[in-house]
């Protein structure tokens, strides 16, 4: 039992002076490409403080012409459907999808549109 004990005390030594050794200086780690470069220095976030809107907005002037035009006429849904389309144009701008996530099912294949 003592000779136990020992080999114990002396395990917790050796663990205690690894604990114990100089943190090592700060060297380039090995990257694979994936997520986030660790040897990038992090970079702080800024929290934006203007939320008017910007001036080269093509809808600003078309919400402008639609408020004077008469609700559901011709000219009002042509004038809305223009802003929708640039609404739609600019979330396509901004919306990435990778291609792996988007499977185009087999040719000849009925499709229910779910995907699994």
């Amino acid at each position: 039992m003592m000779r136990h004990g020992f080999i114990l005390l002396i395990f917790c030594a050796a663990l205690m002076g690894c604990a114990a050794a100089p943190a090592q200086e700060r060297r380039p780690l090995a990257w694979d490409g994936l997520g986030q470069n660790p040897n990038r220095p992090p970079v702080a976030k800024r929290r934006a403080t203007d939320h008017t809107p910007s001036a080269s907005d093509p809808n600003q002037e078309r919400e402008r012409v639609l408020g004077t035009l008469r609700p559901y006429s011709e000219a009002w849904w042509a004038v809305h459907d223009e802003i929708e389309a640039e609404n739609d144009r600019q979330l396509g701008t901004k919306l990435v999808i990778c291609p792996r996530c988007v499977q185009s099912p087999p040719q000849g294949e009925d499709v229910t549109g779910s995907i699994r």
